[in-house]
Protein backbone atom coordinates (compact mmCIF):
# COMPACT_ATOMS: atom_id res chain seq x y z
CA UNK A 1 0.00 0.00 0.00
CA UNK A 2 2.71 2.56 0.83
CA UNK A 3 4.42 1.67 -2.45
CA UNK A 4 1.23 2.28 -4.45
CA UNK A 5 0.61 5.52 -2.64
CA UNK A 6 4.18 6.62 -3.32
CA UNK A 7 3.79 5.81 -7.02
CA UNK A 8 0.51 7.73 -7.15
CA UNK A 9 2.12 10.67 -5.37
CA UNK A 10 5.08 10.62 -7.78
CA UNK A 11 2.76 10.53 -10.78
CA UNK A 12 0.76 13.42 -9.33
CA UNK A 13 3.97 15.37 -8.75
CA UNK A 14 4.95 14.65 -12.35
CA UNK A 15 1.62 16.00 -13.62
CA UNK A 16 1.90 19.09 -11.43
CA UNK A 17 5.48 19.65 -12.60
CA UNK A 18 4.38 19.18 -16.20
CA UNK A 19 1.43 21.55 -15.87
CA UNK A 20 3.36 24.32 -14.10
CA UNK A 21 6.53 23.95 -16.17
CA UNK A 22 8.88 23.23 -13.28
CA UNK A 23 9.21 22.88 -9.51
CA UNK A 24 7.06 24.94 -7.19
CA UNK A 25 8.12 28.59 -7.14
CA UNK A 26 8.54 28.49 -3.34
CA UNK A 27 11.26 25.83 -3.69
CA UNK A 28 13.31 27.76 -6.27
CA UNK A 29 15.15 31.06 -5.63
CA UNK A 30 13.72 34.07 -7.46
CA UNK A 31 16.99 34.62 -9.32
CA UNK A 32 16.76 31.10 -10.75
CA UNK A 33 13.20 31.72 -11.93
CA UNK A 34 14.36 35.00 -13.48
CA UNK A 35 17.19 33.22 -15.35
CA UNK A 36 14.80 30.53 -16.61
CA UNK A 37 12.41 33.26 -17.81
CA UNK A 38 15.26 35.03 -19.59
CA UNK A 39 16.29 31.86 -21.38
CA UNK A 40 12.73 31.01 -22.32
CA UNK A 41 12.24 34.50 -23.75
CA UNK A 42 15.34 34.03 -25.88
CA UNK A 43 14.05 30.59 -26.94
CA UNK A 44 10.73 32.08 -28.03
CA UNK A 45 12.59 34.60 -30.15
CA UNK A 46 14.50 31.74 -31.78
CA UNK A 47 11.25 29.84 -32.39
CA UNK A 48 9.68 32.96 -33.92
CA UNK A 49 12.56 33.32 -36.37
CA UNK A 50 12.36 29.60 -37.17
CA UNK A 51 8.67 29.96 -37.95
CA UNK A 52 9.48 32.92 -40.17
CA UNK A 53 11.98 30.69 -41.92
CA UNK A 54 9.25 28.10 -42.50
CA UNK A 55 7.09 30.75 -44.16
CA UNK A 56 10.03 31.68 -46.37
CA UNK A 57 10.59 28.03 -47.24
CA UNK A 58 6.96 27.49 -48.19
CA UNK A 59 6.94 30.75 -50.17
CA UNK A 60 10.11 29.69 -51.97
CA UNK A 61 8.59 26.37 -52.96
CA UNK A 62 5.48 28.11 -54.23
CA UNK A 63 7.59 30.60 -56.19
CA UNK A 64 9.49 27.78 -57.86
CA UNK A 65 6.26 25.92 -58.67
CA UNK A 66 3.56 28.62 -58.54
CA UNK A 67 0.88 26.54 -60.24
CA UNK A 68 0.81 22.78 -59.86
CA UNK A 69 0.19 20.93 -63.10
CA UNK A 70 -3.34 19.61 -63.58
CA UNK A 71 -4.94 21.66 -60.81
CA UNK A 72 -8.15 23.18 -62.19
CA UNK A 73 -9.59 24.23 -58.82
CA UNK A 74 -8.96 27.32 -56.72
CA UNK A 75 -5.51 27.66 -55.14
CA UNK A 76 -5.72 28.72 -51.47
CA UNK A 77 -2.01 28.36 -50.71
CA UNK A 78 -1.02 32.01 -51.42
CA UNK A 79 -3.73 33.28 -49.08
CA UNK A 80 -2.67 30.86 -46.34
CA UNK A 81 0.97 31.91 -46.72
CA UNK A 82 0.04 35.59 -46.44
CA UNK A 83 -1.96 34.95 -43.25
CA UNK A 84 0.85 32.85 -41.79
CA UNK A 85 3.44 35.47 -42.71
CA UNK A 86 1.42 38.25 -41.04
CA UNK A 87 0.96 36.20 -37.87
CA UNK A 88 4.62 35.15 -37.75
CA UNK A 89 5.90 38.71 -38.24
CA UNK A 90 3.69 39.89 -35.39
CA UNK A 91 5.02 37.00 -33.27
CA UNK A 92 8.64 38.00 -33.96
CA UNK A 93 7.84 41.60 -33.07
CA UNK A 94 6.01 40.72 -29.86
CA UNK A 95 8.72 38.28 -28.73
CA UNK A 96 11.13 41.24 -28.49
CA UNK A 97 8.62 43.54 -26.84
CA UNK A 98 6.94 41.41 -24.19
CA UNK A 99 7.10 38.01 -22.53
CA UNK A 100 4.69 36.04 -24.67
CA UNK A 101 1.82 34.77 -22.47
CA UNK A 102 0.87 31.10 -22.42
CA UNK A 103 -2.43 31.68 -24.20
CA UNK A 104 -0.62 33.36 -27.08
CA UNK A 105 1.81 30.46 -27.37
CA UNK A 106 -1.12 28.03 -27.46
CA UNK A 107 -2.75 30.17 -30.13
CA UNK A 108 0.51 30.10 -32.09
CA UNK A 109 0.50 26.29 -32.04
CA UNK A 110 -3.11 26.19 -33.22
CA UNK A 111 -2.26 28.62 -36.04
CA UNK A 112 0.78 26.52 -37.05
CA UNK A 113 -1.21 23.31 -37.23
CA UNK A 114 -4.35 24.95 -38.55
CA UNK A 115 -2.68 26.66 -41.47
CA UNK A 116 -0.66 23.58 -42.43
CA UNK A 117 -3.71 21.33 -42.24
CA UNK A 118 -5.68 23.98 -44.11
CA UNK A 119 -3.17 24.03 -46.96
CA UNK A 120 -3.19 20.21 -47.09
CA UNK A 121 -7.00 20.20 -46.96
CA UNK A 122 -7.17 22.65 -49.88
CA UNK A 123 -5.42 20.13 -52.12
CA UNK A 124 -8.60 18.15 -52.75
CA UNK A 125 -10.37 21.38 -53.67
CA UNK A 126 -7.54 22.57 -55.88
CA UNK A 127 -7.33 19.25 -57.71
CA UNK A 128 -11.09 18.58 -57.47
CA UNK A 129 -10.53 15.22 -55.81
CA UNK A 130 -12.25 13.55 -52.84
CA UNK A 131 -10.73 14.16 -49.35
CA UNK A 132 -8.91 10.83 -49.39
CA UNK A 133 -6.59 12.56 -51.85
CA UNK A 134 -5.11 14.94 -49.26
CA UNK A 135 -4.44 12.15 -46.75
CA UNK A 136 -1.54 11.04 -48.95
CA UNK A 137 0.15 14.47 -48.93
CA UNK A 138 3.80 14.36 -47.75
CA UNK A 139 3.32 17.88 -46.31
CA UNK A 140 1.84 16.11 -43.29
CA UNK A 141 5.42 15.46 -42.15
CA UNK A 142 5.79 19.16 -41.31
CA UNK A 143 3.60 18.49 -38.25
CA UNK A 144 6.61 16.74 -36.71
CA UNK A 145 8.68 19.84 -37.41
CA UNK A 146 6.23 22.02 -35.49
CA UNK A 147 6.31 19.61 -32.54
CA UNK A 148 10.12 19.50 -32.49
CA UNK A 149 10.30 23.27 -32.79
CA UNK A 150 8.64 23.64 -29.39
CA UNK A 151 11.50 21.65 -27.83
CA UNK A 152 13.75 24.70 -28.23
CA UNK A 153 12.04 26.18 -25.19
CA UNK A 154 12.98 23.18 -22.99
CA UNK A 155 9.44 23.17 -21.60
CA UNK A 156 7.62 19.81 -21.95
CA UNK A 157 4.20 21.46 -21.62
CA UNK A 158 4.40 23.12 -25.01
CA UNK A 159 5.76 20.06 -26.78
CA UNK A 160 2.91 18.01 -25.32
CA UNK A 161 0.29 20.60 -26.32
CA UNK A 162 1.79 21.01 -29.78
CA UNK A 163 1.71 17.24 -30.32
CA UNK A 164 -1.86 16.94 -29.08
CA UNK A 165 -2.96 19.80 -31.32
CA UNK A 166 -1.18 18.21 -34.31
CA UNK A 167 -2.72 14.79 -33.63
CA UNK A 168 -6.14 16.38 -33.15
CA UNK A 169 -5.79 18.35 -36.38
CA UNK A 170 -4.92 15.30 -38.42
CA UNK A 171 -7.66 13.28 -36.71
CA UNK A 172 -10.18 15.89 -37.81
CA UNK A 173 -8.80 15.65 -41.34
CA UNK A 174 -9.29 11.86 -41.28
CA UNK A 175 -12.74 12.20 -39.72
CA UNK A 176 -13.83 14.62 -42.43
CA UNK A 177 -12.61 12.25 -45.12
CA UNK A 178 -14.51 9.36 -43.52
CA UNK A 179 -17.77 11.30 -43.30
CA UNK A 180 -17.53 12.73 -46.81
CA UNK A 181 -19.70 11.42 -49.62
CA UNK A 182 -18.12 8.08 -50.53
CA UNK A 183 -19.25 8.05 -54.17
CA UNK A 184 -15.72 8.59 -55.50
CA UNK A 185 -13.75 6.88 -52.71
CA UNK A 186 -13.93 4.00 -50.28
CA UNK A 187 -12.20 2.43 -47.30
CA UNK A 188 -9.71 -0.23 -48.28
CA UNK A 189 -7.46 -2.77 -46.63
CA UNK A 190 -5.36 -3.23 -49.74
CA UNK A 191 -2.14 -1.24 -49.56
CA UNK A 192 -1.66 -1.17 -53.37
CA UNK A 193 -5.24 -0.02 -53.82
CA UNK A 194 -4.62 2.64 -51.17
CA UNK A 195 -1.58 4.00 -52.99
CA UNK A 196 -3.05 3.95 -56.48
CA UNK A 197 -6.59 5.20 -55.91
CA UNK A 198 -8.72 7.54 -53.82
CA UNK A 199 -9.15 5.11 -50.96
CA UNK A 200 -8.66 5.41 -47.24
CA UNK A 201 -6.46 2.94 -45.39
CA UNK A 202 -7.50 3.31 -41.75
CA UNK A 203 -4.46 1.52 -40.39
CA UNK A 204 -2.19 3.99 -42.21
CA UNK A 205 -4.02 6.98 -40.72
CA UNK A 206 -3.98 5.41 -37.26
CA UNK A 207 -0.23 4.84 -37.67
CA UNK A 208 0.24 8.52 -38.50
CA UNK A 209 -1.72 9.66 -35.45
CA UNK A 210 0.01 7.17 -33.15
CA UNK A 211 3.39 8.24 -34.50
CA UNK A 212 2.55 11.89 -33.83
CA UNK A 213 1.53 11.01 -30.27
CA UNK A 214 4.50 8.68 -29.76
CA UNK A 215 7.05 11.28 -30.86
CA UNK A 216 5.25 13.84 -28.69
CA UNK A 217 5.37 11.65 -25.58
CA UNK A 218 9.03 10.74 -26.10
CA UNK A 219 10.00 14.40 -26.52
CA UNK A 220 7.82 15.38 -23.57
CA UNK A 221 9.45 12.84 -21.26
CA UNK A 222 12.93 13.75 -22.53
CA UNK A 223 12.26 17.45 -21.96
CA UNK A 224 10.80 16.72 -18.53
CA UNK A 225 14.11 15.18 -17.55
CA UNK A 226 16.11 17.86 -19.35
CA UNK A 227 14.15 20.66 -17.69
CA UNK A 228 14.78 19.14 -14.28
CA UNK A 229 18.49 19.10 -15.08
CA UNK A 230 18.22 22.67 -16.42
CA UNK A 231 16.68 23.92 -13.17
CA UNK A 232 19.33 22.12 -11.12
CA UNK A 233 22.14 23.41 -13.37
CA UNK A 234 20.97 27.03 -13.25
CA UNK A 235 20.42 26.83 -9.51
CA UNK A 236 23.89 25.34 -9.04
CA UNK A 237 25.37 27.96 -11.38
CA UNK A 238 23.64 30.75 -9.45
CA UNK A 239 24.87 29.27 -6.17
CA UNK A 240 28.40 29.03 -7.58
CA UNK A 241 28.25 32.66 -8.70
CA UNK A 242 27.04 33.70 -5.26
CA UNK A 243 29.67 31.64 -3.46
CA UNK A 244 32.42 32.91 -5.76
CA UNK A 245 31.91 36.31 -4.16
CA UNK A 246 33.22 34.79 -0.94
CA UNK A 247 36.41 33.56 -2.61
CA UNK A 248 39.06 35.05 -4.82
CA UNK A 249 38.23 34.24 -8.46
CA UNK A 250 41.42 32.18 -8.70
CA UNK A 251 40.35 30.10 -5.69
CA UNK A 252 36.89 29.56 -7.15
CA UNK A 253 38.41 28.46 -10.47
CA UNK A 254 40.83 26.15 -8.68
CA UNK A 255 37.92 24.42 -6.94
CA UNK A 256 35.38 24.33 -9.78
CA UNK A 257 37.85 23.35 -12.52
CA UNK A 258 39.62 20.64 -10.58
CA UNK A 259 39.42 17.13 -12.05
CA UNK A 260 38.25 15.92 -8.63
CA UNK A 261 36.55 17.79 -5.81
CA UNK A 262 39.30 19.04 -3.46
CA UNK A 263 39.02 17.57 -0.01
CA UNK A 264 40.44 17.71 3.47
CA UNK A 265 44.15 17.09 3.72
CA UNK A 266 44.95 18.09 0.15
CA UNK A 267 47.53 20.79 -0.37
CA UNK A 268 50.90 21.75 -1.75
CA UNK A 269 53.87 23.86 -0.69
CA UNK A 270 54.53 27.10 -2.56
CA UNK A 271 56.77 30.10 -2.15
CA UNK A 272 54.42 32.97 -1.38
CA UNK A 273 54.05 36.23 0.50
CA UNK A 274 51.44 36.98 3.14
CA UNK A 275 49.95 40.42 3.74
CA UNK A 276 48.11 41.34 6.94
CA UNK A 277 46.14 44.59 7.19
CA UNK A 278 44.48 45.77 10.40
CA UNK A 279 42.58 48.84 11.63
CA UNK A 280 43.85 50.67 14.68
CA UNK A 281 41.38 50.90 17.57
CA UNK A 282 38.53 49.52 15.49
CA UNK A 283 36.82 47.52 18.26
CA UNK A 284 36.94 50.38 20.75
CA UNK A 285 35.60 52.93 18.28
CA UNK A 286 32.94 50.56 16.92
CA UNK A 287 31.42 50.24 20.39
CA UNK A 288 30.53 53.95 20.31
CA UNK A 289 28.86 53.92 16.88
CA UNK A 290 25.57 52.61 15.47
CA UNK A 291 25.94 49.16 13.85
CA UNK A 292 25.04 50.48 10.38
CA UNK A 293 27.83 53.09 10.59
CA UNK A 294 30.33 50.42 11.60
CA UNK A 295 29.32 48.13 8.76
CA UNK A 296 29.39 50.90 6.15
CA UNK A 297 32.86 51.99 7.25
CA UNK A 298 34.05 48.37 7.29
CA UNK A 299 32.69 47.78 3.77
CA UNK A 300 34.37 50.95 2.48
CA UNK A 301 37.69 49.95 4.03
CA UNK A 302 37.53 46.41 2.64
CA UNK A 303 36.65 47.62 -0.85
CA UNK A 304 39.55 50.07 -0.93
CA UNK A 305 41.98 47.45 0.34
CA UNK A 306 40.62 44.78 -2.02
CA UNK A 307 41.11 47.01 -5.06
CA UNK A 308 44.71 47.82 -4.14
CA UNK A 309 45.55 44.18 -3.40
CA UNK A 310 44.06 42.89 -6.64
CA UNK A 311 45.89 45.56 -8.65
CA UNK A 312 49.13 44.01 -7.41
CA UNK A 313 48.21 40.38 -8.19
CA UNK A 314 47.07 39.50 -4.70
CA UNK A 315 44.11 37.38 -3.57
CA UNK A 316 42.05 37.85 -0.42
CA UNK A 317 42.30 34.75 1.71
CA UNK A 318 39.84 35.93 4.32
CA UNK A 319 38.40 38.92 6.15
CA UNK A 320 38.95 38.54 9.90
CA UNK A 321 36.73 41.17 11.48
CA UNK A 322 38.58 44.38 10.73
CA UNK A 323 41.65 42.42 9.59
CA UNK A 324 42.50 41.25 6.08
CA UNK A 325 44.68 38.30 5.14
CA UNK A 326 45.87 38.36 1.53
CA UNK A 327 48.24 36.06 -0.34
CA UNK A 328 50.61 36.57 -3.25
CA UNK A 329 51.80 33.54 -5.20
CA UNK A 330 49.87 31.07 -3.06
CA UNK A 331 46.82 30.35 -5.20
CA UNK A 332 48.72 30.84 -8.45
CA UNK A 333 52.50 30.63 -8.62
CA UNK A 334 54.16 34.01 -9.23
CA UNK A 335 57.78 35.01 -9.70
CA UNK A 336 57.35 38.43 -8.03
CA UNK A 337 55.22 37.42 -5.05
CA UNK A 338 57.31 39.27 -2.41
CA UNK A 339 57.68 42.44 -4.49
CA UNK A 340 53.95 42.42 -5.31
CA UNK A 341 53.04 42.04 -1.64
CA UNK A 342 55.21 44.97 -0.51
CA UNK A 343 53.86 47.19 -3.28
CA UNK A 344 50.32 46.17 -2.35
CA UNK A 345 50.91 46.93 1.34
CA UNK A 346 52.13 50.45 0.55
CA UNK A 347 49.26 50.92 -1.94
CA UNK A 348 46.64 49.85 0.60
CA UNK A 349 47.89 52.30 3.22
CA UNK A 350 48.14 55.13 0.66
CA UNK A 351 44.63 54.44 -0.68
CA UNK A 352 43.12 54.35 2.80
CA UNK A 353 44.86 57.60 3.71
CA UNK A 354 43.49 59.18 0.55
CA UNK A 355 39.98 58.02 1.46
CA UNK A 356 39.79 59.67 4.88
CA UNK A 357 37.05 62.03 3.74
CA UNK A 358 34.92 59.04 2.77
CA UNK A 359 35.21 57.57 6.25
CA UNK A 360 34.37 60.93 7.83
CA UNK A 361 31.28 61.18 5.60
CA UNK A 362 30.24 57.70 6.73
CA UNK A 363 30.33 58.87 10.37
CA UNK A 364 33.70 57.48 11.48
CA UNK A 365 35.14 59.77 14.19
CA UNK A 366 38.76 60.83 13.89
CA UNK A 367 41.29 59.24 11.61
CA UNK A 368 40.71 55.78 10.12
CA UNK A 369 44.22 54.50 10.88
CA UNK A 370 45.54 51.21 9.54
CA UNK A 371 48.70 49.12 9.63
CA UNK A 372 50.07 46.34 7.42
CA UNK A 373 52.85 43.79 7.38
CA UNK A 374 54.33 41.36 4.85
CA UNK A 375 56.23 38.10 5.32
CA UNK A 376 57.36 35.69 2.62
CA UNK A 377 58.43 32.06 2.63
CA UNK A 378 57.19 28.56 1.95
CA UNK A 379 53.54 28.06 2.85
CA UNK A 380 51.17 25.14 2.58
CA UNK A 381 48.19 25.90 0.37
CA UNK A 382 45.26 23.57 0.83
CA UNK A 383 41.95 22.54 2.34
CA UNK A 384 41.18 22.51 6.05
CA UNK A 385 37.94 21.61 7.80
CA UNK A 386 35.75 18.57 8.23
CA UNK A 387 32.32 17.08 7.58
CA UNK A 388 31.42 19.17 4.58
CA UNK A 389 32.61 22.48 6.01
CA UNK A 390 35.90 23.20 4.31
CA UNK A 391 38.05 26.26 3.92
CA UNK A 392 40.75 27.01 1.40
CA UNK A 393 43.64 28.70 3.20
CA UNK A 394 47.39 29.03 3.68
CA UNK A 395 49.40 27.68 6.60
CA UNK A 396 53.03 28.18 7.54
CA UNK A 397 55.59 30.28 9.44
CA UNK A 398 55.16 33.21 7.03
CA UNK A 399 51.48 33.53 8.03
CA UNK A 400 52.34 33.69 11.71
CA UNK A 401 55.25 36.09 11.07
CA UNK A 402 53.11 38.50 9.06
CA UNK A 403 50.52 38.57 11.83
CA UNK A 404 53.15 39.28 14.51
CA UNK A 405 54.84 41.95 12.40
CA UNK A 406 51.53 43.73 11.86
CA UNK A 407 50.99 43.87 15.62
CA UNK A 408 54.56 45.17 16.00
CA UNK A 409 53.57 48.29 14.02
CA UNK A 410 52.02 49.67 17.20
CA UNK A 411 55.26 49.29 19.17
CA UNK A 412 57.49 50.45 16.32
CA UNK A 413 55.13 53.36 15.48
CA UNK A 414 55.16 52.36 11.83
CA UNK A 415 52.53 51.73 9.14
CA UNK A 416 54.06 48.88 7.10
CA UNK A 417 56.65 46.38 8.34
CA UNK A 418 58.45 43.41 6.88
CA UNK A 419 61.55 41.40 7.76
CA UNK A 420 64.96 41.47 6.10
CA UNK A 421 64.54 38.09 4.40
CA UNK A 422 61.25 39.11 2.77
CA UNK A 423 62.71 42.46 1.71
CA UNK A 424 65.74 40.75 0.17
CA UNK A 425 63.46 38.44 -1.81
CA UNK A 426 61.44 41.45 -2.99
CA UNK A 427 64.61 43.30 -4.08
CA UNK A 428 65.68 40.25 -6.07
CA UNK A 429 62.25 40.38 -7.74
CA UNK A 430 62.61 44.02 -8.77
CA UNK A 431 61.28 45.86 -5.72
CA UNK A 432 62.99 49.21 -5.12
CA UNK A 433 61.76 51.71 -2.54
CA UNK A 434 63.09 53.78 0.34
CA UNK A 435 63.15 51.76 3.53
CA UNK A 436 64.48 51.97 7.08
CA UNK A 437 66.24 49.05 8.79
CA UNK A 438 65.83 48.18 12.44
CA UNK A 439 67.94 45.16 13.21
CA UNK A 440 67.56 42.88 16.20
CA UNK A 441 64.13 44.11 17.32
CA UNK A 442 62.08 42.16 19.81
CA UNK A 443 58.67 41.25 18.39
CA UNK A 444 56.02 40.01 20.78
CA UNK A 445 55.15 36.37 20.20
CA UNK A 446 58.40 35.54 18.36
CA UNK A 447 61.17 33.60 20.13
CA UNK A 448 64.10 35.41 18.46
CA UNK A 449 64.87 39.07 17.63
CA UNK A 450 63.92 40.07 14.09
CA UNK A 451 65.69 42.34 11.62
CA UNK A 452 62.83 44.65 10.71
CA UNK A 453 62.42 46.70 7.54
CA UNK A 454 60.14 49.74 7.74
CA UNK A 455 58.36 50.23 4.42
CA UNK A 456 56.05 53.02 5.63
Amino acid sequence: MPSSFSSLSSFRDFLVYLWTGGPHADSVPARVIAEIDRRETAAEQTISWAQLGIVGFFAGLYWIVPHAEGAPGDNYVPMALVVYLAFTLSRVFLSYRIVLPSWYLMLSMVVDVGLLCGMIFSLHLQYEQPPAFYLKSPAMMYLFFFIALRALRFDPRYVLMSGLIAASGWSLMVLYALTYDMNDMHISRNYVDYLTSNTILLSAEIDKILTLLGVTLILTFALFQARTVLFDAIQSHAAADDLSQFFAPEVADLITQAAEMPGQGQGEIRSAAILFVDVRGFTKTALTLPPETVMRALACYQQIALSAIEQHNGQIDKFIGDGILATFGAVQSAETYAADALRAAAAVIAALDAGQEDFTALGWPGRFATGAAVAAGDVTVGIVGSQGRYEFTVIGPAVNLASKLESANKVQRTRVLTDRSTHSSAEAQGYNADILRRDGEIVSGLPQPVDLVVVA
